[in-house]
């Protein structure tokens, strides 16, 4: 398949208030509305911001199914995450993403039975059988587990279908020599961003674009970010990289993922609902740091003239309500 590159968005699951806290169906088409109008490249749901590991099985279905229906007759990729500890209800989910028209699939490295070397490359040899392109997920924090550059090489020349590596290891040097290697393959195959905070340092040794958390908030801003770049224009890549990385850094440092990212949309107006349990709303002083480095972030946008997404002027005025309210 062609190279998958540039901002692509890991999708919140939406909410409703009710007992249940079921899958907001109306709200995922708006957000899939707001980043076809965006210039998002691609569009993530069920991964780890789209809280995964607490949707039922039907609720999968729903949200991929309703994202892939959203996405048709737009410019959208949809990739859905499909990854498992157990290699029976991966391929399950791959095969599944395929059959509901998924462009490729997002698939995190068994996590927590922390399988060896051999393990995993079985894993994937299985998931491979389905022929949906796949993009590795190095998250060690997470997993346990750290993909390291002779085992994605491996991987890559023994799955033909892997096409590409979300990075969130934050070890630039490995993702360099990543980029390098894979370089060789003989195919496209796509290095993305798994860290906002580290999106221009991976795109400028060759990355091709970014799985963003913050773009569900300013995916225009990150389109930007990496369109820049793409066009090697350092100066105002470098710009836009020093006037977020603050507020990026903010939104892994005062909550688990996506807690902070959704506060800071429902505080938008953009009504996403709360997580779900174990996953709770931030305390004051995280949420007043969010603020804190979201007027930062807005100061030096808008010092530079760059142009910013209609929700952050909404969560610009709550923010100094806020504020102004001593909360």
């Amino acid at each position: 398949m062609e190279l998958l590159k540039g901002s692509v968005v890991a999708l919140v699951t939406p909410f409703l208030d009710d007992a249940e806290q079921s899958v907001n169906r109306e709200k995922l088409v708006e957000l899939v509305k707001l980043h076809a109008d965006s210039n998002t490249a691609a569009i993530v749901p069920c991964g780890t911001t789209g809280e995964s590991p607490t949707l039922l099985d039907d609720e999968w279905d729903t949200v991929v199914s309703t994202v892939i229906e959203a996405a048709q007759n737009t410019h959208l990729k949809v990739i859905p995450g499909t990854g498992s500890n157990s290699t029976k209800e991966a391929f399950r989910l791959t095969e599944r993403a395929a059959e509901l028209g998924a462009d490729a699939c997002l698939v995190v490295t068994p996590y927590y039975n922390r399988p060896s070397p051999e393990g995993v490359l079985a894993h994937f040899q299985e998931l491979d059988k389905v022929g949906i392109p796949l993009i590795l997920y190095n998250i060690p924090s997470r997993t346990g587990l750290e993909l390291g550059v002779d085992l994605i090489l491996e991987l890559c020349e023994k799955c033909p279908s892997i096409a590409g590596l979300k990075a969130s290891n934050g070890d630039l040097d490995q993702i360099t020599e990543v980029i390098y290697k894979t370089s060789r393959l003989g195919r496209p195959f796509s290095v993305f961003s798994g860290d906002d905070s580290l999106t221009l340092p991976i795109l400028s040794v060759g990355g091709v674009g970014v799985i963003s958390v913050a773009a569900n908030i300013m995916p225009r801003v990150m389109d930007e970010l990496v369109a820049c770049c793409m066009r090697s224009d350092l100066h105002q890549s470098r710009i836009i990289m020093q006037a977020i990385h603050g507020f990026c850094r903010a939104l892994l440092k005062s909550g688990s993922n996506p807690a902070p990212v959704k506060y800071v949309m429902n505080h938008a107006g953009m009504k996403v609902g709360s997580c779900r349990k174990p996953l709770v709303d931030l305390s004051k002083d995280k949420a007043a740091l969010l603020f804190d480095e979201l007027q930062m972030m807005l100061s030096r946008l808008s010092e530079h003239h760059i142009a910013y997404d209609n929700a952050l002027t909404k969560f610009h005025n709550v923010a100094a309500e806020y504020n102004n309210a001593g909360l």
